[in-house]
């Protein structure tokens, strides 16, 4: 028997904090806890397409080996071409997951002697990533282009900026213009994970950076499949040459199987449907402005993205509050430290394409009478 004492005084020290994680079991309440912004994850139009594409050509459930090996089915750079398009990119490379694409993009590129500076609020994947590269990281205030300018002009070397457009805790959006002319005037490399903005933002759901059309202007793109996309993978989008070197270099392409083509099969046909889904994004942003409109005797974060923030300060508070919602049929889940600040633990709501306007009053009522 193993001396697993170590591990279990961990555990304890998350139990009595009241952060001490577990996986749920699916449930039947309304859900405002799921990234599925768009409902295309249980959209049965969207699963009979691409059943019938898998079907029809026959694709494989196997990746059979990594892309360099013997998982690249043609599928790969068909699909590729389709999301460069989209996206107006050069090149398209796809990963297994957006922590992959995180993971492998940042610690390839950023070798000894570069810089990261990255927002203090960034997903822990590309935390992951900047960890596990040889450059010297330094951290920005949220979203504070002086504290930014103050890092980079003090750097006289090969340097990356790292943000996200819209972040997954906060729900709201980079100053993307601004961080442009600052990444122009100090040559640095700008790196944009796009994560949340893909599906929802934009006329056809294409993502901040295109919204304002900027994409020129990005060193690189992350764009991740399964929030509102309602599939999975990622792809990293850039020019012909970081394509070849995150080939040669991005050990989480390198060294794992491949993602099986019917999965890559699913990844086209859902970049063929979610840009046609106007109504739903129009309902979606009707949903937040409503939401953002109500009064409520907590203080709420200003968003205009389906993430919805309702500050509860305490694990114990959050967690009780969370609890109440979930008794009354309202999948909301409480977000704690450590995987947000202690004192800035809080709802984090998600609004949802197929939320009726019924269910977040429901939610809203909910939420005054607490």
């Amino acid at each position: 028997m193993q001396d697993e004492t170590f591990l279990l005084e961990k555990l304890e020290v998350r139990e009595q904090d009241l952060a001490l994680r577990s996986l749920k079991k699916q449930n039947d309440r309304i859900d405002f806890c799921s990234n599925d912004y768009l409902g295309l994850a249980r959209n049965k139009s969207l699963q009979k397409q691409i059943n019938q594409e898998i079907s029809h050509n026959l694709y494989a459930h196997g990746g059979t080996g990594s892309r360099l090996i013997s998982g690249n089915h043609p599928l790969f750079e068909k699909t590729e071409s389709k999301i460069a398009r989209f996206h107006r990119a050069e090149e398209a490379l796809i990963f297994n997951s957006g922590y992959d694409a995180n993971l492998g993009l940042i610690s390839a590129i950023a070798g000894r002697g570069d810089a990261i500076v990255y927002d203090n609020l960034i997903h822990a994947s590309l935390r992951d990533g900047i960890r596990l590269s040889l450059a010297t990281a330094y951290s920005f205030l949220h979203n504070d282009m002086r504290n930014l300018e103050e890092k980079l002009k003090r750097l006289k070397r090969r340097s990356f900026v790292v943000v996200e457009s819209v972040y997954s805790m906060d729900g709201d959006e980079a100053p993307l213009g601004d961080m442009i002319a600052l990444c122009n005037r100090y040559e640095a490399k700008l790196i944009i994970d796009e994560a949340h903005a893909t599906g929802v933002i934009g006329e056809k759901g294409e993502g901040l950076v295109q919204q304002l059309g900027v994409e020129k202007d990005c060193f690189a793109r992350i764009h991740t499949f399964g929030k509102a996309v309602g599939v999975h993978g990622a792809a990293v989008l850039g020019s012909k040459t970081l394509k070849q070197f995150l080939i040669n270099y991005a050990r989480t392409l390198i060294y794992t199987t491949a993602l099986p083509p019917a999965d890559v099969a699913a990844i086209s046909v859902a970049y063929d449907y979610f840009p046609k889904m106007k109504e739903e994004r129009k309902h979606l942003q009707q949903l937040i402005s409503h939401f953002q409109r109500t009064n409520l005797p907590f203080e709420k974060l200003p968003s205009t993205t389906p993430i919805q923030i309702v500050m509860m300060p305490g694990n114990e508070e959050a967690l009780t509050l969370a609890t109440n919602l979930q008794r009354k049929g309202l999948d909301v889940k409480a977000i704690l430290s450590p995987s947000v600040p202690k004192g800035k633990e809080r709802l984090r709501i998600t609004l949802h394409a197929f939320n009726a306007f019924e269910e977040i009053q429901k939610l809203i009522v909910c939420l005054q009478n607490y």
